[in-house]
């Protein structure tokens, strides 16, 4: 992986804008209100373009005003994810159009609004649910447009997040109170994956929940999960990840070291888990998570397993098992994000292991790679 500095002409032209003379630090977009975009050659907003290859290249951000509908955003941090991981090393080669700014957990400030957009307006800090729905297919038709069959994630399908200057359909904001800093909004997309995740999985008051799993998207499963009463295990190999879920005080157990198995079975008096979220994306995991479950207990995938599995399916016969997938989220699983993060109930800033600047992504990639002592690594997008 290299990362190397580039600049990239532009011309207002292309971008249907024309240049303010009574204010040549900006350029006024067609169609949209107040603030502007920014004028790609008087700015010094940048963007990390992955190239293919393990290579991304950090260069000039290339504004692009926005339509009738959309927004323009100065992006202040973005924090790096397992999919950016996977993109990386290039296992959605096959579905991502390089180059391509990658990116997607993130906050800022909306610096300029189509004219039709509503409720928001230039100033308004936000948030992206990253979500471009077709609103046609059967999935759309039938509500849920979050796992539309022609969907286009935003970040991956088209440009995402790690830039300065960054437009958006206005659907997809979600306005972020003052009482969160810049740093805990571009937290609150994985927050949003917990809680669908947990209100999928139908999570009550004093179940016994395991998660499978403690990276970040894991450990916020468990941490939402204890904010609606209940008891939670975390299951994780990692001694970083596993010191850091005692430290926020979850019961959390290596597997390799600890028969989970019997341990679940003596915490219950031998019933089981009420909910199992299988977040490890590991064939032990997959495993593990059939003999957790108690009768008519409920089975939660979160992981992405790009390959089949091999599922014990006289265990799901034998207790009248439930299984489900949880993907993505839905536009209430971010409200509900919000309201938590914004309770003071998440120790956010515990999660957050460091912020980097746009040209230390390399660094932070190799960091996270490593699966050393990190969680979340932010990366700041623009000074404003």
């Amino acid at each position: 992986m290299h990362v190397r500095a580039a600049g990239i002409a532009s011309d207002s032209a292309v971008l249907g804008m024309t240049v303010s003379l009574e204010s040549p630090s900006w350029v006024h977009c067609a169609g949209s209100r107040e603030l502007a975009c920014y004028d790609a050659r008087m700015s010094n907003e940048r963007a990390a373009f992955y190239e293919g290859n393990q290579s991304i290249r950090v260069g000039a951000c290339t504004p692009v005003s926005p339509g009738p509908s959309q927004v323009q955003i100065r992006v202040s941090f973005c924090g790096i994810c397992g999919t950016d991981l996977h993109i990386f090393h290039g296992a959605m080669d096959h579905r991502v159009r390089m180059p391509q700014v990658l990116g997607h957990e993130m906050s800022g400030t909306i610096v300029a609004a189509g004219a039709e957009v509503q409720g928001f307006a230039p100033g308004d800090r936000v948030t992206v649910r990253p979500l471009d729905p077709c609103g046609k297919c059967p999935a759309c038709v039938a509500g849920h447009s979050h796992i539309c069959m022609n969907l286009k994630f935003i970040g991956i399908d088209t440009p995402g997040a790690l830039q300065g200057l960054w437009t958006v359909p206005a659907h997809t904001l979600h306005r972020l109170p003052k009482s969160l800093s810049m740093e805990q909004g571009a937290l609150i997309e994985p927050i949003a994956v917990a809680c669908h995740d947990v209100r999928l999985g139908e999570v009550a008051s004093s179940e016994y929940v395991v998660v499978q799993g403690g990276g970040p998207i894991g450990l916020l499963v468990a941490l939402v999960a204890r904010t609606r009463g209940a008891r939670v295990v975390v299951s994780e190999v990692n001694p970083f990840r596993l010191k850091l879920a005692r430290e926020l005080g979850l019961d959390a157990a290596n597997p390799l070291e600890t028969d989970l198995v019997q341990k679940v079975m003596d915490e219950t008096g031998t019933a089981g888990a009420d909910v199992v979220f299988e977040v490890s994306g590991s064939a032990a995991g997959v495993e593990m998570m059939t003999k957790l479950a108690r009768t008519r207990g409920r089975v939660v995938v979160v992981a992405i397993f790009s390959q089949p599995q091999k599922v014990d399916l006289f265990r799901f016969f034998w207790r009248e098992l439930r299984m489900c997938g949880a993907r993505v989220y839905e536009p209430q699983d971010f409200e509900a994000a919000i309201a938590l993060a914004a309770s003071g109930n998440l120790p956010l800033d515990r999660i957050i292991s460091g912020v980097r600047p746009l040209d230390g992504i390399a660094d932070a990639m190799h960091q996270l790679e490593s699966g050393g002592d990190m969680m979340k690594i932010l990366v700041r997008c623009s000074e404003a």
